[in-house]
Formats: C-alpha cells, sequence, structure tokens
C-alpha cells in the first residue's frame, strides 16, 4: 500500500511517500522552488517522492492532509462571530480551508492527471494529531507523554498525549487564539525580525541578555492554568480581534503584526528592522526564551504528573527551540526526551501518514531508525556532467584521498561546502547538505559571515561531535542526532572549540555515529586524528536561501560566494 502525505496551503510546505509503512522519501517544497518556507500546493515535492517510489498518482492508495477543516468547526465559527475578525482576514481562511477541500483536484491538474484515474482515498488529519504522530511513531519509545507547541493549526496550539504502540491518546488541548507559539513570534516581530520563521534570531539573541523582564511577562501577557496549561491576555495581541493576516505572495509565506498598542504601551517602541540591537533588546529577548522554556517545563512536568509515564516526545513548531529542549530533562522528572527531525510543519507531511498508518490501521511500528536523510541524492555520473558542461576544473579523488585534502583545508582556514547522499528532511543540515570549518579558530564566525553567510553577528555556529566524545566535550551526555538540543559544553573545553561555543557556553550539537552517516562520521574522524579534535563546525548549505538541494544549486553557491572547496560525492573543485 503507497500512502502519499502532504502538507498543503500553509508554511514549509511538504509530502512523504510511504509503502506498507516504510518512508521511501520526504522533501520541503521549498528545496525545489527555491523559496524559504514555501507554501501552496507542494507539486515538486510530490513529483520527487513519486518518482523515488517509482509509481505515479494513479498508483496511491491513500492521500493523508496534515488538517482537518472540520476540527474544532464549532469553536471556530465561533471565535469568527463574536471576535469581529477582519473580513480579509476571514476570507483568507475560508479560502485556504476551500483550497484543502479541492486538493485532489488541484493536485490532478498540476500534475496532469485525469481525476477519475486517482484512485487514492482523501484521508484529513488534524494538524496536531500530525505533529504527535511525526515524533511517537518514529520514537524509540513503546509508550511516551506528547507535547505538541505551535502557533496555531486546525485552531489547536498545543495539544498533549499519550502515545503507546500504535495508538495515540489525546488528553488536553489549548485553543487558539491562545498560544504560546504566536507570543514568541509577537515578540520576535516587536524585536525587528518580521520574516516567517525569524523565531531562531530571537533564539540567537537570548544568551547576550538576562531574563529580567520574564517575571513582568508572566504577571501580565501570560497565565499558568490550573489545569497544566495557559492562556494569554489578549489586550497584548491583535489577532484576539482581527485574526491573523497571513499570505503567499508567489509561494512565500507572510505574516502580519501580531502584537498590539499595549504591549508597545508597556514594552516601550518596538525595534525597526535593521535598527540597532540594544542591551534592553538583548534582556528583553532573554526574557521571552525563559518564559518559553518555563512554560514548556511546566506543561511537560503536568502531563507527566497525570500519565506517569518517564518519556516525553515535544514537536510542533515550537519544538525547533533547541535551547528550551536541551534542558527538559534537567527541569522535569522525564528520563528521556525524543524529538523529531522535522518537528515544525514540514513534518505533519509524514505525521498525517504515520497517524492513518498506525492508529488508524493498526498497522505495527518497525524498530527505532533515525532517518533524516530523505531528500535527493545524486550520483558521480550526474554531477560530473554538471561539472563538464560548465567546463569547471575538477578532481574526482577516492574517499581517503578526500577525507584528507578536506581536513588539511580546513586547518588552513579553508570553508569547504559538504554535497553528499541524500538532502536532510527538516530545517537543518546534518552532514550532507553542509558548510564546514575548523572549530577551534576564534575568527571563523567573521571568516563565514564575511565570506558566505552573511547573517547577523549574535547567531552562532554548530558542532558536530563523534558520537563517543560527547560526554569529553559536553556536561549533558545525550544522543542528539538531529541538532535538536543545545547543552552546555565544559569550561574547559570552550577555549578549544570556541568557534562553536555561544556566549553563554552552550553548543546546538550535532552528535554523528558511523552507523547513521559513515561519510560524514570519517571525515570528523580524519580531522581529530590530525588534530585531536573531533568536532566540525558546521552549518547549513545556502546564502540567504533554502539549503542547496541539486549540484547546480551547489555549484552556484560556491561560485557566487569565497568558499575554498567543493565536495559533490566524489568530487572535488577548489579556488
Amino acid at each position: 500500500m503507497f500512502i502519499l502525505g502532504i502538507n498543503a496551503y500553509h508554511g514549509d510546505s511538504s509530502a512523504a511517500i510511504f509503502k506498507d509503512g516504510d518512508l521511501i522519501a520526504a522533501s520541503e517544497e521549498e528545496r525545489f522552488r527555491r523559496i524559504k518556507h514555501w507554501a501552496g500546493l507542494p507539486t515538486e515535492a510530490i513529483k520527487f517522492c513519486l518518482d523515488e517510489a517509482g509509481i505515479t498518482l494513479s498508483d496511491v492508495n491513500h492521500i493523508c492532509i496534515s488538517r482537518n477543516p472540520l476540527a474544532k468547526i464549532g469553536q471556530k465559527a465561533w471565535y469568527a462571530l463574536s471576535s469581529g475578525i477582519k473580513l480579509a482576514n476571514l476570507k483568507n481562511r475560508v479560502s485556504n480551508t476551500f483550497n484543502i477541500k479541492s486538493l485532489k483536484t488541484d493536485l490532478c491538474a498540476a500534475l496532469q492527471i485525469q481525476e477519475s484515474q486517482v484512485k487514492a482515498k482523501i484521508e484529513f488529519v488534524e494538524h496536531h494529531r500530525c505533529h504527535i504522530a511525526s515524533a511517537f511513531h518514529v520514537s524509540p519509545f513503546e509508550e511516551s507523554a506528547i507535547l505538541s507547541v505551535d502557533g496555531m493549526g486546525d485552531f489547536t496550539s498545543t495539544m498533549r498525549a499519550i502515545g503507546k504502540g500504535t495508538k495515540i491518546k489525546v488528553l488536553d488541548s489549548v485553543s487558539y487564539p491562545h498560544s504560546l507559539g504566536i507570543l514568541y513570534t509577537a515578540f520576535t516581530q516587536f524585536l525587528g525580525f518580521p520574516h516567517y520563521g525569524d523565531e531562531y534570531k530571537l533564539m540567537g539573541l537570548a544568551p547576550y541578555g538576562q531574563p529580567i523582564y520574564a517575571d513582568r511577562i508572566m504577571q501580565v501577557v501570560i497565565q499558568k492554568t490550573r489545569d497544566g496549561l495557559f492562556k494569554l491576555n489578549s489586550a497584548y495581541f491583535r489577532h484576539f480581534t482581527e485574526g491573523v493576516s497571513m499570505s503567499w505572495n508567489n509561494g512565500s509565506p507572510d505574516i502580519g503584526g501580531l502584537f498590539s498598542n499595549k504591549l508597545v504601551d508597556d514594552f516601550g517602541q518596538s525595534r525597526k528592522q535593521g535598527e540597532e540591537l540594544t542591551q534592553y533588546h538583548k534582556d528583553l529577548a532573554a526574557s521571552v526564551q525563559k518564559v518559553t522554556e518555563d512554560m514548556i517545563f511546566f506543561m511537560a512536568e503536568d502531563l507527566r504528573e497525570k500519565t506517569g509515564l518517564k518519556n516525553l516526545c515535544i514537536t510542533g513548531g515550537v519544538a525547533q527551540n533547541s535551547v528550551a529542549n536541551g534542558k527538559v530533562i534537567a527541569n522535569t522528572g522525564y528520563e528521556k526526551l525524543f524529538i523529531p527531525p522535522a518537528g515544525h510543519d514540514a513534518g505533519t507531511a509524514a505525521g498525517a501518514a504515520l497517524y492513518f498508518w498506525h492508529h488508524e490501521r493498526n498497522n505495527p511500528r518497525g524498530a527505532f531508525i533515525p532517518q533524516p536523510y530523505t531528500g535527493i541524492k545524486f550520483d558521480n555520473v550526474t554531477i560530473e556532467a554538471e561539472l563538464q558542461s560548465r567546463g569547471l576544473t575538477y578532481q574526482r579523488l577516492e574517499e581517503k584521498e578526500i577525507y584528507d585534502l578536506v581536513t588539511d583545508a580546513l586547518i588552513h582556514e579553508g570553508v569547504v561546502g559538504w554535497f553528499q547522499g541524500r538532502a536532510e528532511f527538516g530545517p537543518r543540515a546534518l552532514g550532507n547538505r553542509s558548510i564546514i570549518a575548523d572549530p577551534r579558530r576564534t575568527d571563523a564566525k567573521a571568516l563565514l559571515n564575511a565570506k558566505i553567510k552573511k547573517r547577523e553577528s549574535f547567531r552562532p555556529f554548530a558542532p558536530s561531535i563523534l558520537k563517543e566524545f560527547v560526554g569529553e566535550y559536553f556536561e549533558q551526555v545525550d544522543d542528539v542526532p538531529f541538532m535538536e538540543k543545545v547543552f552546555q559544553i565544559r569550561p574547559e573545553k570552550r577555549s578549544i572549540i570556541p568557534a562553536v561555543t555561544h556566549v553563554n557556553g552552550s553548543g546546538r550539537l550535532q552528535t554523528v555515529s558511523r552507523d547513521v552517516n559513515q561519510r560524514y562520521y570519517d571525515l570528523i574522524h580524519t580531522f581529530y586524528q590530525k588534530t585531536g579534535v573531533p568536532v566540525l563546525l558546521n552549518t547549513s548549505f545556502n546564502e540567504n536561501e533554502p539549503i542547496v538541494n541539486t549540484p547546480a544549486q551547489a555549484l552556484e553557491c560556491f561560485l557566487r560566494t569565497k568558499m575554498d572547496m567543493l565536495v559533490m560525492e566524489n568530487c572535488v573543485l577548489m579556488r
């Protein structure tokens, strides 16, 4: 049985294809369209998935959509009638609902196939159930508490559940307009980061400040409730009375302003985009981050007390807050925590299919397999054809030669583009579409920003570390294969790897195992043999664009930046 999962007409549109419950391929549409967080119908990702499965749409048995237009329909109607929601925003939401309902027709038109040829039944799965399934059903746990937190999906912003075997039991939820994700986004906008998906900038800025306004935010903006959840003070947000203004211009999602005049009155003038960052801005970022962390710990711990479970899965857009993730075990009674590689909305494409296959059809789960590498791949023949068509000089080398050449370049101030295997599914490069550098260099951050990234100086770069050395370099030992948690680096190691040590002594690590990514492991191990340091600086292979997906895109990025070396499979280019 083939199941196609789709996240459509929503930010981070994506697709995933399964055969008899086994994942064949999954990818975000942005990787093909080259527009960050692309929204709409993910036709290119769907085509890719079908090609990888060797089938056409007519062979698919079920198409699972990570939205359910009927979810909380009564609450949606009451909100629209009672809040005085702006007509334009209401029309946008209604239009979006009709897009979902007509998805099969739209998909057939896009793929140039007659609707009568498609036997697949459309399955609508509630947004947060998709988040929950995308985590629990691929986790190593037989039984787990589950916390899903984001901005909003299907009129829900937070959902708590229990997963056991193939079944998911929803315990409770927080309905829109109350939303921890929207609180975080509102303050992200307030701090001068207006674009869809800019929340990571607030997280990166927070360590430069002190959370001196956290108590104030907890007193007036958000409140814990007796049931272990929360509610927002509507006076500080526009979406309670106006709805959320969202548009998808040419596929690029845009969200309107969320904070109200009262937030400006009580917290000062909002920062304009590009305006200098003051200590107040840094302290406010630190305060919002702390409030978010405390709310996650509060909801998670209340869930543990109610269920008695020791395992926890966290998912949803807020699960991308790797700083909070790294503190959950220390601040709750849980023993183990799992975060999926695509906890954000793109992951709901896989989650919709998983929910249907396991929960609805009661099919057993397989053994736990870390599988973030589900995107497109290219062989040496294809890569060489691309290089030759451009008349570029390159070398084709054996593995050991590549490891020696790359590590020597890194040791001598080089910045290397590393392109291999299947592209990652999720927002983070994990050694297959990465830019790498020497973590021992104190100037590596400035070097990368000058040569390639050109991003804000407060944003950190991440360490990829051989799994067996985590305890030697970090204060907390855990398997972190998806770069989903931030831990404190041991004080004595911070001067050894300054390029990946954030201002507060932390690092968003990726643990690298040879059985998961042999090539990347062997590269880091070669660097370790030469330097005594089992760590590489890893950042995503892009320049203010989605992560590169194809050899052509990797080449374009290499040629327009000052990258020193590009490795694509066994092909090597040097300046």
